[in-house]
């Protein structure tokens, strides 16, 4: 949900989201680059062939997505304002869907290229069936806003209102805002012979207005953009909020002095924003993508909502200036754009939101008979640990372990990879403190974190300025990893002195987006994975290209690969009757390599559950296909983000957590790590909250064979359980 305030709860974000606005759409930034047809083992997939619709569609798989989160705007259980941002969440959602995956499609067939999907459609079926799809969600959207938020916030006494509902001071007060703050930065723009139709950017808000000259009766067009940076709903006392855009209509003539204003409607375009960048070096990638973010606000349109009142002469005009189709076109009740619902749902109303929670400190990091914090390196000494976001508190943990490198005077380097950060990052703080400190400080930051370019590129520049090595990854990969290093100087270390502590994620180093995601993390002074580390980040920032790790899995080298060959262990421990067992949990299915893997287990007798927040692609349930597969998707207060791959193993379970989602763009084009936990107490935690979330009394939705989600008939929350559970530990 975007995308600049940050919402309390989760759904997903086409690329994990902007570190801030977007925060909840789900993954699904893979680039429209074709690709190549999917190559399966002839002998071991020969069975599979009998089912050629055994892959979802992708954007469909999304589109379900989001009608979920909408869903849980219609849940009448849920609190009102969470109600309320889900309505906002389910905005920036699609018009993030329309920004990058319907843009792609529509270059794929502008430019001829006519490959069936894995799920076996062409580009021009599956984009009509998106326009069906979308429009009739976008229906729904407004009919939830207009038939059920409103009348419930106003039971409330939170009232939406139009100009119209407004008493005459109300409107005294808002004519005052429109002549001291709003008309001064309004700048409205005729067409005509002198003035070519304006350009429209790209999710802005607009009024199309027709003026009258009333010496010669002629009528003119003009276009005034309402100022983003005003509140999208203005207050007028006493919890009444009127949109900003019916302030700005009442007043149209002072813009147009000496004309008449006929009439005026509200629009809105959705522009290709997708960033297609060339790599030659660090330095001429900067340019280039800063470059390209400037291009981006003139991509072609994909999508012009209007108010479903417009006049058939404007609708036109704006169609054949706009270029956009009349498939394109998207009528609706306005108010448009209710991203702006995210304002409303952080109204000081603790009674309509979902009860407060504030983060623990993890029970191994909680210092007992001292006020002081505790040591993070001599904790992580004792025992490993495992974090759980957002029930343990990032501040206190991740936030802790870096700002105490940086403080310390026995650390000698820290290594750190970022991809997205908040804008008063404490992270980039203790870099840039441990750099000033005569520390050597390597940071990998991936300035082409989708929606996240130009807050990347300004804090590169900051940490080079410090004297941080930066380094901005591998040419023709997205670093997408989430690794910490420290190295420190230690006089019982083994290795001359010299002891690695890790910290490996599965979530972004940003301490806003962790209190709104689910994320694992290990803090480890285990010194193998440590190793494995180091010679990671040499590969990053040097020449190094060693491929072989002891205990992580690594893209683009190996993890489809290591996971395909777990899987496949799977089936031979079933065959000789041992313990065998499948459990993935991942924002994103969509490889077929892995998905057809997991087929071949389900065919053997493997049990096989899948808990997936946004796309998957893969078809339960399916008789002689699918028989012992289940696909679970929960989605409520928090964000489910973590990535976790659990493997009976034949009674000895083997679990992974990290970065990589099961997607093509992971697992080819992405630097990823998974992480096997070093542990039993660490695999039978994860093992634990996988029990509680596929347990048959906790809320989720199961997806069928007919590619259909069904919300189940669990009541209990898992978000509320854990939240409990973490509770209780604190005590």
């Amino acid at each position: 949900m975007t995308q600049d305030s940050l919402p309390s709860h989760a759904t997903g974000s086409i690329d994990e989201g902007p570190a801030e606005p977007g925060l909840h759409a789900v993954a699904f930034t893979e680039t429209f680059d074709v690709e190549p047809p999917y190559l399966p083992d002839v002998e071991a997939t020969a069975g599979l062939e009998a089912f050629p619709d055994r892959f979802l569609d992708r954007e469909l798989s999304w589109l379900h997505f989001n009608q979920r989160v909408l869903e849980m705007a219609e849940d009448a259980s849920i609190p009102l304002l969470e109600r309320a941002r889900f309505l906002a969440i389910f905005a920036s959602n699609l018009d993030e869907f329309f920004m990058v995956r319907v843009a792609g499609l529509k270059r794929r067939i502008a430019a001829g290229v006519a490959v069936r999907s894995a799920s076996g459609h062409l580009p021009r079926e599956v984009l009509e069936t998106i326009w069906a799809n979308t429009d009739e969600l976008m229906a729904r959207h407004a009919a939830a806003f207009q038939r059920d938020i409103i009348p419930a916030l106003r039971d409330e006494g939170i009232e939406l209102v139009r100009w119209e509902d407004l008493d005459k001071d109300e409107q005294k007060q808002c004519k005052r805002l429109f002549k001291e703050r709003v008309f001064p930065v309004l700048t409205p723009l005729a067409v005509d012979p002198a003035h070519p139709f304006p350009y429209i950017s790209g999710l802005s808000l607009n009024i199309a207005v027709l003026v009258r000259n009333p010496k010669t009766g002629k009528e003119h067009f003009a276009r005034v953009k309402v100022p983003p940076l005003f509140n999208r709903f203005v207050a007028v006392g006493n919890q009444r909020f009127v949109p900003l855009e019916d302030v700005i209509g009442e007043h149209l003539k002072r813009l147009f002095p000496g004309m008449e204003v006929v009439e005026s409607h509200t629009f809105r375009v959705t522009r290709n924003e997708d960033l297609e960048v060339e790599e030659d070096d660090a330095e001429n990638l900067l340019a280039a993508l800063e470059k390209e973010l400037l291009r981006r606000k003139f991509g072609p349109p994909v999508r012009l909502e209007v108010e479903e009142s417009i006049n058939g002469r404007v609708l036109d005009l704006l169609v054949s200036e706009l270029g956009v189709s009349e498939a394109e076109v998207v009528r609706l009740p306005g108010p448009l754009d209710l991203r702006g619902l995210h304002d409303i749902a952080d109204l000081p109303r603790e009674d309509l939101k979902f009860a407060g929670f504030v983060p623990t400190t993890n029970v191994k990091l909680a210092e007992v008979d001292s006020a002081s914090p505790v040591d993070v390196f001599k904790a992580a000494n004792r025992q490993d640990i495992l974090l759980h976001h957002p029930y343990d508190s990032f501040a206190t943990s991740v936030q802790r372990f870096i700002e105490q490198a940086a403080a310390d005077k026995h650390v000698l380097a820290i290594k750190q990879t970022l991809y997205r950060t908040s804008g008063d990052s404490p992270i980039i703080d203790a870099l840039v403190d441990a750099a000033e400190a005569g520390k050597q400080v390597l940071v990998i930051v991936e300035i082409k974190a989708r929606f996240d370019e130009s807050n990347n590129i300004r804090w590169a520049r900051k940490l080079e300025h410090a004297g941080c090595h930066v380094v901005y990854g591998l040419v023709g990969l997205k670093t997408h990893c989430k690794l910490s290093m420290v190295i420190r100087d230690e006089a019982d270390a083994p290795a001359g002195g010299i002891r690695r502590y890790t910290h490996i994620g599965t979530g972004n180093y940003n301490p806003k987006t962790a209190r709104a995601y689910e994320d694992f993390g290990l803090i480890t002074a285990d010194q193998t994975i440590g190793e494995d580390v180091a010679h990671l980040f040499n590969n990053l920032s040097g020449f190094s290209r060693n491929a072989s790790y002891d205990q992580l899995l690594v893209a683009p080298d190996n993890i489809r690969d290591g996971l395909i060959d777990q899987i496949h262990a799977e089936i031979a421990h079933h065959r000789a009757g041992r313990p065998a067992r499948i459990r993935l949990k991942a924002n994103s299915v969509v490889d077929e390599a892995i998905i057809d893997s997991l087929y071949l287990a389900s065919q053997a007798g493997v049990p096989v559950d899948l808990l997936v927040r946004g796309i998957c692609a893969a078809r339960p349930g399916v008789p002689g296909l699918s028989d012992t597969f289940t696909v679970r998707s929960i989605l409520g207060r928090f964000l489910e983000h973590s990535r976790v791959f659990e493997f009976a193993n034949g009674g000895e379970t083997m679990t992974w957590i990290g970065s990589a989602d099961l997607m093509h763009r992971n697992l080819d084009r992405r630097v990823e790590v998974l992480v096997k936990l070093p542990t039993e107490e660490l695999v039978a935690e994860v093992g634990h909250i996988l029990d509680m979330a596929f347990d048959a009394d906790t809320m989720a939705w199961e997806l069928g064979p007919d590619a259909e989600w069904t919300r189940t008939a669990g009541t209990r929350h898992l978000h509320d359980m854990l939240i409990a559970r973490h509770r209780r530990t604190k005590r």
